[in-house]
C-alpha cells in the first residue's frame, strides 16, 4: 500500500524518471492525486475509477476518507450507469452536485441508494481524446448548500488532467493504464493533523549540551532558532517538583543501561503544566564517551491523556469506531452497559459482536455519519427490555460514539424503522437525543431478520437493472441491458440468455470472449437433466462455484472455458420464459447477498423479456402491415432513373405513416412523398389509404392540385383525426416539364447537372386533414437534363430543438457534394448518417429522381 509522501509537492511529471516498476508508479500516481484532490476542495472523501480492460466498467482504483467497504455497489460501475461518476467518463465533462437536494433531482437511484446530505463533484480523467476514468470527491452538505466554488472546481479538473497525462505516458511506456475487478484498492487515510507530537533529542549527560530538533524545541515552548543547545534551558522548561526523579532516572539509565520513561510537567506560556513523556537509550558502543549519551524522543498527547482519563470517570459510553465503523476506543461505562469486555471488542465492528445491534439499519445510521459528515443517532432494544440510544459524531477519521440507556419503550405509533420525533436525522444535523431530554422518544427499532432493509449493493443493483430495462422494449435491447448491467456488476466474463419456445430451449443472446461457451445448451427439451432446464423448471437459481461441483452434479458436461456459473431461471407470471447464465473466469464463491440480489434480478430481467415478446409480436405484424404498403418494386420507365428508400425511427419501435410512391400515367409519372403523423397502426392504415386514393386520383387523369385536394377530402372523410404532409409532383418524362404541389411538407430540393443544388420554392398549402375545402396551388418547373430531384418526408432533416431549415440546408450540402454516377449509391450516401443514429426518432422515406434524356427503361430500383 503506498503511503502519503509527496502529497504536498507537486504530482510527478510525465518527464519525471521513470520507476522501473510501473505499477508501483501509478500506484504512487493515484495515491498522490485522491489526496490532493480533497485537500485542494475541502471535501471529506475522494475516490478514483480507472476504465476496465473490456471498457464495460469502469472500477474504483483508489479511495482516501471513507472507505470502500462504506460503498458496497460501487466498488466496479457498469459504464452505461445513470451516476455521476459514470457519467463524467462517459461524457468526458464535470459533474457537480451541490447537496442532497440536485442529487435527488439529477440521480435519483444515487440517492435512493445513498440518502444522505452530502455533495459531490465527478470529473473525467483523460489525456487528450482518451478517457483513462473519473475522479470524484463528497463533502458534507446540508440542505441549500452552493457546493464547490469554481476556483475549488478548477483544483480538481487541473489534478485529474494532470494524472491522466501521467497515465498517458505510462501507457505509451507500456504500463498499465487500466484496472480489474481483482485490483486492490488503493486506500489513503483522510488528512488530518498528528494526534501526538514527537520531538527528537540527543543528550551528552556529562557536558550537558543537548542536540533537539525542531519538534522538540516546540513541545518546550522554546523557539527553534534560538535554542542554545543547554540541557538546563529545557529543564527550565519543567516542573521543579519533577527535576530530581528526571535527573536520577536518566543517570541511572547510562550506568544500568536501562531504557528510560519518565513523564514530566512542561511549563504552558498560561503557567499551567501540561504531562510529556521522555523515552531514551545509552547507544551502544565500545567508549565511554559513546555511553555517556542519551538519545530518545519527547511525546507529547497534547489533551489526549486528560480526556482519556476524563471519559473513563463518565457512566454514560463512550466509543470511538474508525471510518470502517471498527472500534477503536472502548471506555468503561460502555463496557458495564453492553455487558462486554473492550479487550474481546477492539477491531471489531458493534453490529459483528451484538447481534442485537445486527440489523441493517443500524450499520447504515454510521455509514450516514461517515457520507454525510453529520452527527445521526439510533436507539436499540437490548435484549430482554433494555434500550440504548446511541449518538454519532462523524469526522474524515471517523466516528465518536455515545450509548445511553433511555427509559422510554419505542412509540406504538412509529412505524418499524422510521425515525421518530426525537431522533437525529443524517441531513438535518439535529442533536440526537438525551436521557435527560423529555422530548428524546426513541424510534421503533427495525429487527434484524426478513423484514430488515436490503443491503447498499443489493438495493443499487435492483434499482439500476429495473431503471434500464424501462427503457429496453425489444427482446434486442433488453438482452443488451442485461449484458451491460450484470457483467461488470458482479464479475462474470459470459452471459447467454435461453429461451423457451415449443418446449426447447433457444439461445435469444449471448456475449464474452468464448464464443459460444454454452453451445451444447441449444434445442434441449425442459426435461432434461441439465443445470438450466432444472434451474427453470424448479424455479430456483442454480449456483455452481468450481468445476468440480460441476463434475459431481452434471457428470460428462462440457464444461468450456468458465469457472463458476450462476443459472438464473426467468419466469414471468408463473410462465417459465428462458435461463440467464453467467459465466466466470475464475472460481467466485457467490456470497448469500449477491445470490439473494441475482435472484430478484432473475425476476426483472424475466418481466421485461415477457414484455418484449409481446412487443415483438406485435411490432412484426405492424411492420408487416406498413412493408405491404410501401412499392416493392419501381416502374420502369423511359428518361429518367429513380431510386427509393424507406428507413424506420430507432428510438420508438411503434411504426410510422411516411410512405413514397411512382405512379405511371399516361403522359407522365406522378412523384409522391407523404408522412401521415404518429407512429401507430392507425397513422399506417391512414397512409396506406392515401396511397390509395393519390393513385386513383392520379390515374384518372387529374391535374396535381385536385389530386391533392381530393386525398385532403379522403383523410377528412376518415374520422381519425390524423394530419397528414404531401409533395406530389407531375413529371413529362418526354419534355422535363414539372407541375408541383406542396401540402406543408418540406420543400424538394434539385441538384443541377454541375452539382449546384438548391431548395426549391414551391407554393405551399396546409396540411392534410385541416380544411377539406382548401385548394392547393400548383408550381410549374422543368428540369435540365441531368439532374437529380430528391423528396424526402421531415424524419431526414429535423433533429430535436434545431431549426429544420438547418436541417434542409445542410441535406442539400451533402447533397450537391456527394459525388457519384449511381443513384442508388447516392441514396444511401445521403441516408448514411441516419442510419448511424441510435436514436432517430423518426421514420425516413427518400425518394431520388434522375431526369435523363435518351435513357431507355431498365428497372431501377
Amino acid at each position: 500500500m503506498p503511503g502519503t509522501a509527496g502529497v504536498d509537492g507537486p504530482l510527478p511529471d510525465a518527464s519525471d524518471p521513470v520507476p522501473t516498476d510501473a505499477a508501483a508508479e501509478t500506484e504512487e500516481l493515484l495515491s498522490s492525486a485522491v489526496v490532493r484532490a480533497v485537500q485542494e476542495t475541502g471535501a471529506h472523501a475522494g475516490s478514483i475509477f480507472l476504465r476496465s480492460r473490456d471498457r464495460r466498467s469502469i472500477v474504483l482504483a483508489a479511495a482516501c476518507g471513507t472507505p470502500p467497504s462504506l460503498l458496497g455497489g460501487w466498488r466496479l460501475i457498469p459504464v452505461s450507469s445513470p451516476i455521476p461518476v459514470a457519467t463524467a467518463y462517459r461524457s468526458g465533462r464535470t459533474v457537480h452536485l451541490a447537496d442532497g437536494d440536485e442529487t435527488m433531482r439529477r440521480f435519483p437511484q444515487l440517492s435512493v441508494a445513498l440518502p444522505y446530505a452530502f455533495g459531490s463533484a465527478s470529473v473525467p480523467v483523460k489525456a487528450g481524446r482518451e478517457s483513462f476514468g473519473a475522479l470524484a470527491v463528497v463533502w458534507a452538505a446540508p440542505p441549500g448548500s452552493a457546493g464547490l466554488s469554481k476556483a475549488r472546481l478548477r483544483h480538481l479538473r487541473a489534478t485529474a488532467n494532470r494524472l491522466g497525462a501521467s497515465l498517458a505516458a505510462i501507457q505509451l511506456r507500456g504500463g498499465l493504464a487500466e484496472w480489474d475487478a481483482e485490483t486492490v484498492v488503493i486506500e489513503v487515510p483522510a488528512p488530518s493533523p498528528p494526534a501526538v507530537r514527537v520531538g527528537l533529542f540527543d543528550w551528552e549527560l556529562d557536558t550537558g549540551a543537548l542536540t533537539a530538533d525542531d519538534e522538540l524545541c516546540a513541545i518546550f515552548g522554546l523557539d527553534p532558532s534560538g535554542f542554545d543547545g543547554r540541557a538546563d534551558t529545557l529543564a527550565s522548561r519543567v516542573h521543579p517538583s519533577d527535576l530530581a526523579a528526571f535527573r536520577a532516572a536518566a543517570r541511572a539509565a547510562v550506568v544500568d543501561g536501562r531504557i528510560l520513561a519518565q513523564r514530566i510537567r512542561v511549563l504552558e506560556a498560561d503557567g499551567t503544566h501540561r504531562p510529556v513523556e521522555l523515552w531514551g537509550r545509552v547507544p551502544e558502543g565500545p567508549t565511554q564517551e559513546a555511553r555517556s549519551h542519551l538519545v530518545g524522543a519527547a511525546l507529547d498527547p497534547g489533551a489526549g491523556t486528560r480526556a482519556v482519563a476524563a471519559i473513563e470517570r463518565l457512566r454514560d459510553g463512550v466509543f470511538s469506531l474508525d471510518p470502517e465503523g471498527r472500534l477503536t476506543y472502548v471506555n468503561r461505562g460502555l463496557e458495564q452497559l453492553l455487558g462486554v469486555r473492550r479487550e474481546e471488542v477492539l477491531g471489531q465492528s458493534l453490529w459483528e459482536v451484538l447481534p442485537w445491534l445486527s440489523s441493517p439499519v443500524h450499520e447504515d445510521r454510521h455509514r450516514a455519519a461517515m457520507v454525510s459528515q453529520q452527527p445521526t443517532s439510533f436507539v436499540a432494544r437490548r435484549p430482554p427490555d433494555q434500550w440504548i440510544a446511541f449518538s454519532l459524531h462523524p469526522d474524515a477519521g471517523g466516528v465518536t460514539g455515545r450509548a445511553v440507556p433511555v427509559e422510554s419503550p419505542p412509540s406504538p405509533a412509529a412505524r418499524p424503522g422510521a425515525p421518530a420525533e426525537g431522533t437525529a436525522s443524517a441531513a438535518e444535523g439535529r442533536s440526537p437525543p438525551t436521557a435527560s431530554s423529555p422530548a428524546a422518544s426513541p424510534p421503533s427499532p427495525v429487527p434484524a431478520g426478513p423484514t430488515a432493509p436490503a443491503r447498499l449493493a443489493a438495493i443499487y443493483h435492483v434499482l439500476q437493472l429495473g431503471s434500464a430495462l424501462t427503457e429496453a422494449v425489444s427482446a434486442r435491447e433488453v438482452c443488451a441491458v442485461v449484458a451491460d448491467q450484470l457483467l461488470p456488476a458482479f464479475g462474470g466474463r459470459q452471459l447467454a440468455i435461453h429461451v423457451v419456445r415449443e418446449g426447447r430451449m433457444h439461445l435469444l443472446a449471448q456475449t464474452g470472449h468464448h464464443g459460444h461457451f454454452l453451445d451444447w445448451f441449444e434445442d434441449v427439451p425442459l426435461n432434461a437433466r441439465l443445470p438450466g432446464t432444472q434451474a427453470l423448471t424448479s424455479g430456483t437459481p442454480l449456483f455452481i462455484e468450481s468445476r468440480e461441483d460441476l463434475a459431481n452434479s452434471y457428470p460428462g458436461l462440457r464444461m468450456g472455458e468458465a469457472r463458476s456459473w450462476a443459472y438464473l431461471p426467468l419466469i414471468a407470471s408463473s410462465r417459465p420464459v428462458g435461463t440467464c447464465v453467467l459465466g466466470f473466469d475464475e472460481v467466485h464463491r457467490f456470497s448469500v447477498e449477491e445470490r439473494s440480489v441475482l435472484s430478484a434480478l432473475g425476476g426483472l430481467i424475466a418481466q421485461a423479456l415477457e414484455r418484449a415478446r409481446v412487443y415483438d409480436e406485435e411490432f412484426a405484424i405492424a411492420r408487416g402491415l406498413q412493408d405491404a404498403l410501401l412499392p416493392h418494386r419501381l416502374p420502369e420507365l423511359a428518361n429518367i432513373h429513380i431510386a427509393g428508400r424507406y428507413l424506420p425511427g430507432t428510438s420508438g419501435m411503434d411504426i410510422g405513416g411516411d410512405w413514397y410512391d411512382v405512379i405511371r400515367t399516361a403522359d407522365a409519372v406522378a412523384l409522391v412523398v407523404g408522412d401521415v403523423e404518429g407512429h401507430s397502426v392507425t397513422a399506417a392504415g391512414a397512409m396506406g389509404q392515401l396511397r390509395s386514393a393519390v393513385r386513383a386520383f392520379a390515374t384518372a387523369g387529374h391535374r396535381p392540385g385536385d389530386v391533392v385536394a381530393g386525398a385532403n377530402r379522403i383523410l377528412d372523410d376518415l374520422g381519425a383525426e390524423l394530419l397528414a404532409s404531401c409533395c406530389y409532383i407531375r413529371l413529362e418524362t418526354g419534355s422535363g416539364q414539372t407541375c408541383a404541389v406542396r401540402a406543408g411538407h418540406p420543400p424538394p430540393l434539385l441538384r443541377r447537372p454541375g452539382g449546384t443544388t438548391e431548395v426549391l420554392d414551391l407554393e405551399g398549402g396546409t396540411l392534410l386533414g385541416v380544411d377539406r375545402s382548401t385548394d392547393y396551388p400548383e408550381t410549374r418547373l422543368e428540369l435540365p437534363p441531368g439532374s437529380v430531384l430528391a423528396l424526402y418526408t421531415d424524419g431526414l432533416v429535423e433533429e430535436r430543438d434545431t431549426d429544420i431549415g438547418l436541417g434542409i440546408d445542410h441535406l442539400r450540402a451533402t447533397l450537391a457534394h456527394t459525388g457519384t454516377h449511381s443513384l442508388e449509391k447516392l441514396a444511401d450516401g445521403l441516408l448514411r448518417a441516419a442510419r448511424r443514429s441510435a436514436k432517430r426518432e423518426d421514420d425516413i422515406a427518400l425518394l431520388l429522381t434522375e431526369y435523363a434524356p435518351g435513357h431507355h427503361a431498365a428497372g431501377a430500383h
